[in-house]
Order: structure tokens, then C-alpha cells, then sequence
């Protein structure tokens, strides 16, 4: 079987463990968002992508879901001694590693595509990972505050904000000028299904399908989503402040309808919201809580079922 997930960080990360191990023979593509990308220190940073790698290659923080295991930051602490910034986002010494030869292969002439996979070849996830596209796309936040009406970075928002300041708008910067990245489109062609990981459906799953020729890829096969909002509220994150700057309700239903008929098959929902009903998709609810490894496979399980049971019978009224 043929898999395409479209996935954000930590949620969409852990998700693919948990695919992993429900379908352990599938050949597994994951179309990693770069929206959050940002250059640090001269650095190309590319937080989702990271994410995903060292998740499934073993070497993320379990405990905080991102950055390295066994971290130190003694060149963070050096560059604030020298007081350069920023120093609200976080890299460790072991990160900053990726980071500089990302941006030596970058500088080189190499696309993120091409970099992404010379990374991958040392942690080997178990998946072929790869980049919504080889353009620059960053996604930017409208925030008013003290300082008066201003556009700042996902990650400042996200981050040293904590999204505490309302957004008035969220934009994926150079999205309408991009294109996928080299293998894209053909990877959701050949799939037999399209999985939606609980990632953040504004700025994770919402930027990969604003990159020209991506949602279209993705409308034509049997998708499936699970649902980042579980009663009325997002299992992790701050994915609320997110959707309420677009003006979707925080709720497994808006995010659904927010998705489209048109694009969604099938969605998960958890059974605090089985009650959820969207016309024209087909909704199931079962516990969506990723607390251990054998809860996310199941979730990961359920969502596959749902989506080759819809496969068959779209297979079946073409037939």
C-alpha cells in the first residue's frame, strides 16, 4: 500500500510513528510543511521537517516532542553572553548541526528537496520525506499590539508571543509563486490513500495544500483526516488562535467543513465528539488521545480502515 500524509510538527510526527507501526509494510510518503521555516543566526531552520526526522529516526526530546534528545546549549548561551539574539527560540548545540549543513548545502546550490534527503540518509525515518516545495514560503502573522499594527513571523508569534496576541490575519508568504517540490505531485498521484495527521489544519496541513497543483493532487484520491480538535478545544498547541484569525470555530466539525466536501472523505473524530456530523463525509469517532505508542497506532489504524473502506466503495461506483 501506498500512504501520503501531509504533516505538520509534533502532532503530525507522532502520528507517522504510530503509522508505522499500524501498517508496517505500506511504503509511506510524508509532504512535510516548511511555512514555519526561518533563518536564525544565518542559519536555514526548518522546524516541521526536523521534526519528523529525528521523531522517526529516534533522536527527538520525547519529552517536549521537538529539538534533540540529549541536548546541550552552550552555544546558545554563548551567543547571548555576546548578546546576540534571539533568545526566545530555542537551538541546541546538536541541532545547530543540522542547521549549518542545511545551510551549506543550501548555499551550495542543493534544493531544500535534495538537502532534506541527505539528511534523512543519516536518520533514516522508515519514510520518504519531503518538502512542500523548493521555494521559500514563510508563513507571517498580523498582530497589533504596543508597537502598532505589524507583520511578524509564525515562529516569533508562536513562540516568544505564545500567541498570546490575538492575529488579525495569517498569511503563507510566497505560496501563490511556488510550486511542489520534485516528487510531490507524482507521490499523491500514486497513493492509494491521503491521510490528513492531527497537525495544525491552518498553518501545517492549510500551507501544504496552499502550494499550487498540491490540493488538487490531493482532491483527486480518497482522503482521510483526524481531527486536531477534541471538545472544543486542540489537543496540543495553540491551533485555536489559529483558526479563530481565519474565523473558523475551534471544533472538530468547523475544521472539517473548513476542509471542504470536495477535499475530505472521512474524518476522526474523538468520542467526546461523536455527535459530529458533516454532510457529504463520512465521520467516526473513537478515542484520539496519542498518550502512548499502542494508543497512536490505533488512532493511525482507524484512520487507514476509514480510508481503505472509502477507497473501496469510490472504487467500486466508478466500477
Amino acid at each position: 500500500m501506498k500512504i501520503v500524509a501531509l504533516a505538520g510538527g509534533i502532532g503530525g510526527a507522532r502520528f507517522l510513528r504510530g503509522l508505522q507501526a499500524a501498517a508496517p509494510e505500506a511504503e509511506i510518503t510524508v509532504i512535510g510543511n516548511t511555512g514555519d521555516d526561518i533563518s536564525l543566526f544565518g542559519l536555514r531552520v526548518c522546524p516541521d521537517l526536523d521534526t519528523v526526522m529525528y521523531t522517526l529516526g529516534g533522536g527527538i526530546n520525547e519529552e517536549q516532542g521537538w529539538g534533540r534528545a540529549d541536548e546541550a546549549f552552550t552555544v546558545k548561551e554563548e551567543l547571548a553572553a555576546y548578546g546576540v539574539g534571539p533568545g526566545w527560540f530555542g537551538l541546541g548545540d546538536r541541532d545547530f548541526a543540522t542547521h549549518i549543513v542545511r545551510t551549506q548545502m543550501l548555499a551550495a546550490g542543493y534544493k531544500l528537496s535534495a538537502v532534506t534527503e541527505a539528511l534523512c540518509d543519516r536518520w533514516k525515518p522508515g519514510v520518504r520525506l519531503i518538502p512542500m516545495t523548493d521555494d521559500q514560503v514563510e508563513t507571517h502573522v498580523v498582530v497589533e499590539d504596543e508597537q502598532g499594527r505589524r507583520a511578524v513571523h509564525f515562529q516569533e508569534w508562536w513562540v516568544r508571543l505564545r500567541a498570546s496576541v490575538p492575529a488579525l490575519s495569517i498569511a503563507a508568504v510566497g505560496a501563490e509563486e511556488s510550486g511542489p517540490a520534485p516528487g510531490v505531485v507524482a507521490a499523491i498521484e500514486a497513493a492509494d490513500v491521503v491521510l490528513f495527521p492531527p497537525s495544525n489544519p491552518v498553518v501545517s496541513v492549510g500551507t501544504i495544500l496552499a502550494v499550487p497543483g498540491i490540493r488538487e493532487a490531493v482532491a483527486a484520491k480518497t482522503v482521510v483526516g483526524v481531527s486536531p480538535i477534541i471538545g472544543g478545544a486542540p489537543v496540543r498547541g495553540m491551533a485555536d488562535a489559529c483558526l479563530t484569525a481565519i474565523g473558523v470555530e475551534t471544533s472538530a466539525r468547523a475544521v472539517a467543513e473548513h476542509y471542504g466536501l470536495g477535499l475530505l472523505d472521512g474524518w476522526l473524530v474523538d468520542e467526546a465528539d461523536a455527535d459530529v456530523r458533516v454532510e457529504g463525509i463520512e465521520v467516526r469517532s473513537r478515542p484520539l488521545l496519542m498518550s502512548d505508542a499502542g494508543a497512536t497506532a490505533a488512532i493511525a489504524r482507524a484512520a487507514l480502515d476509514l480510508a481503505v473502506e472509502l477507497k473501496r466503495v469510490e472504487d467500486a461506483d466508478e466500477a
